[in-house]
């Protein structure tokens, strides 16, 4: 077996770029000897292969990398973002139609927020726009308790730091005054654990709903809870400068139980103004541990 030639790649690349795990994930696939390569169990990633190499993993073949493909999703607050919760709690993963393929999220959203979350079924596309240095600006629909002033957000439009970590500027309107609550927009480029929740504490306010609305180019607009929308592939290429194929990936929206296609309405032009805009995918399910 061949398998430090300069064209080949680290296994645990190999396995994100089908859509099996993340390469965290396939790392920890291969330590529990889930993964072999020409017939033989491997136990470190350390390892490079190529396209003539026999890859399985739990005993079946490696699926072919498919062509980049990403999702805009509506996550309803309540579902983890994640594979699998020690807990036993839904995840997103659960809550998919069954007409997707494997795929994995770019970056989470928190138990209790909801809006738009990007799922790809490659791993290497996620990666990708989950890098800070992207830049790609993410922004928030983001209903507080109390009734400040607009001055009271200047601590987070310069940056702050909390319990020795650093957060970036963020850009914070104040939107209306409804009741006892106060909408905002919030945008920000890290998207740091709980950042806007933490960053709102810190200054004496509590979030009790936060939805995503836009990340980067893409936008949350009119997809309702639960609803999956295929992004097309021309727009895919333009907007990252993949070479992707068009033919048979046509742009469609899924509801959340029945899974049925259906075609997608016309965007709106004007941005969402409501108030509240690995696996069974995403992943293999790790194994129960043996007693």
């Amino acid at each position: 077996m061949n398998t430090s030639t300069p064209q080949g790649e680290r296994i645990a690349k190999r396995l994100s770029r089908a859509g099996i795990a993340s390469r965290r994930e396939a790392e920890r696939m291969i330590a529990e000897g889930r993964v072999s390569v020409n017939g033989k169990v491997i136990d470190s990633p350390a390892l490079n292969v190529t396209a003539q190499d026999r890859i399985e993993v739990d005993n079946a073949p490696l699926p072919e990398i498919a062509a980049p493909r990403l999702w805009l999703y509506h996550k309803p607050a309540g579902l983890i973002t994640s594979a699998a919760d020690e807990k036993g709690r839904k995840t997103v993963f659960d809550a998919l139609p069954d007409t997707l393929p494997r795929v994995m999220s770019v970056g989470r959203l928190d138990l209790n927020s909801e809006g738009l979350l990007l799922l790809t079924n490659d791993g290497s596309l996620k990666r990708k726009l989950e890098l800070p240095s992207t830049g790609w600006l993410r922004k928030y629909r983001v209903r507080i308790k109390g009734k400040p002033n607009d001055e009271a957000f200047a601590p987070l439009r310069k940056g702050l730091s909390i319990e020795g970590e650093t957060f970036q500027p963020m850009s914070v309107s104040l939107d209306r005054q409804q009741g006892a609550n106060a909408w905002l927009t919030i945008g920000l480029r890290e998207g740091k654990n709980r950042e806007i929740r933490r960053a709102m504490e810190a200054i004496g306010f509590e979030v009790n709903r936060l939805i995503r609305i836009s990340y980067g180019p893409f936008r949350l607009g009119e997809l309702k809870a639960g609803e999956v929308e295929e992004i097309k592939p021309r727009v895919l290429a333009d907007q990252l400068g993949l070479e992707v194929r068009v033919e048979g990936h046509a742009k469609a929206k899924t509801g959340p139980k029945t899974g049925k296609l259906r075609k997608a309405p016309p965007k709106k032009s004007a941005p969402p103004t409501r108030d509240g805009g690995t696996a069974k995918r995403g992943g293999f399910k790790p194994r129960p541990k043996a007693r």
